[in-house]
């Protein structure tokens, strides 16, 4: 380097003034210079392998397009092979491989067409500017009616949402099965990502394909590029629909766990000692027992002769004086001459009717026993 500079002074003053001139405003607006062949000359010292297998389902198509997978990892002086019968894919470098990140290219490239990706679309990961993610949402939600439901609407009716999303990051995306594939630039993968992962956690795709709009839109206007963009992005709130602020059921709460089992009973044994009772002799036990049932026996007595003499306790007289001196008639006096009344219908029945009555349902029993 100290050859060169002195060789030509110019150059050395460009260089001079470079690292002298301080931090770039705009980083990701610079050209980053392309690796080459002529960078490597040596190539690969050892041999690096990467495999990964593939679903049955998928078989026939790879067998279809292996050889046009060979010649497009050939192009890079890599080696592909199959193995149908483990189900695997495996890309290695060779002697000619001059690029040392290459393979770890090829290896995605190989990943996403396990994962149901075109062809067209995985070659796209082997160049230098495009990159790959695999997101993996099977494990987002616990359960599976809510994760299909979810998985739908990313998709949207007729593929709509998912084709929004590829317009706005520049993305192949893919969704199959447990995975959502991705093939594009990086600053799209990262959006993609969090698409994914919002929708399956409840927040509908719509919020931030509007966002990306709107960020879209203001990378467009040169006088709001380099500004903060909070005030122009919306700001979506999650909003309680249930008019209730307490649940309908309420649950009780559970005792804290402890992990010491519960105590014992007490056995009859145990209750005998504690009363002391265990020591007595059988002749003492017995009259105790006796003892206690006379005692149980005198308590119900006394309580069913408080119940029967309810029955025979006069009614209270008198009440407050009105105002001509006369005392208000009570329920209490209205009884007695209910009962009085009755007393007097039963005197005035005829008994010589009664007496004939009798005689002749006398005679009809005599007659029909006869």
């Amino acid at each position: 380097m100290i050859g060169n500079r002195n060789k030509t002074p110019n150059m050395g003053d460009n260089t001079d003034n470079e690292a002298t001139a301080g931090p770039v405003e705009d980083a990701w607006a610079m050209e980053i210079p392309k690796f080459e062949a002529k960078d490597n000359p040596h190539g690969m010292l050892e041999e690096s392998t990467f495999a990964t297998l593939f679903p049955r389902y998928r078989e026939k198509y790879l067998r279809e397009c292996w050889p046009k997978v060979q010649e497009i990892v050939k192009g890079h002086h890599l080696k592909a092979e199959m193995d149908a019968l483990e189900g695997s894919m495996s890309v290695k470098t060779t002697r000619k491989t001059w690029d040392p990140y290459v393979v770890l290219k090829a290896r995605d490239f190989i990943k996403l067409l396990a994962r149901s990706v075109p062809i067209e679309q995985a070659a796209k990961v082997l160049d230098d500017d495009t990159g790959c993610d695999i997101i993996k949402i099977g494990n987002l939600c616990s359960n599976k009616e809510r994760f299909v439901k979810r998985r739908l609407r990313l998709i949207g009716p007729n593929g709509s949402t998912l084709k929004s999303i590829e317009l706005l990051t520049r993305c192949y995306v893919l969704v199959q099965g447990n995975t959502v594939s991705a093939v594009g630039p990086h600053q799209g993968l990262k959006q993609v990502r969090k698409v994914v992962i919002d929708t399956m956690n409840n927040v509908h795709p719509i919020y931030n394909i509007k966002t990306l709009m709107i960020k879209r839109e203001l990378m467009r206007d040169p006088a709001l590029k380099n500004e903060n963009w909070e005030r122009f992005l919306p700001k979506f709130e999650k909003r309680n629909l249930s008019k209730r602020k307490e649940p309908l059921k309420k649950r009780p709460k559970k005792a804290a766990y402890t992990p010491f089992p519960p105590a014992q009973p007490e056995s009859k044994v145990d209750r005998e000692l504690a009363s002391g009772e265990y020591f007595l002799k059988p002749k003492d036990k017995k009259a105790k027992k006796l003892a206690e049932q006379r005692e149980r026996q005198a308590e119900a007595k006394d309580r069913r002769e408080r119940q029967r003499a309810k029955a025979f306790k006069a009614p209270k007289e008198g009440g407050a004086k009105g105002k001509g001196g006369g005392s208000k008639v009570t329920d209490s006096d209205k009884k007695p001459e209910k009962s009085t009344a009755k007393a007097s219908k039963t005197e005035s029945v005829d008994v010589d009717k009664l007496k004939r009555k009798v005689d002749k349902m006398k005679k009809r029993k005599k007659k029909d026993s006869s």
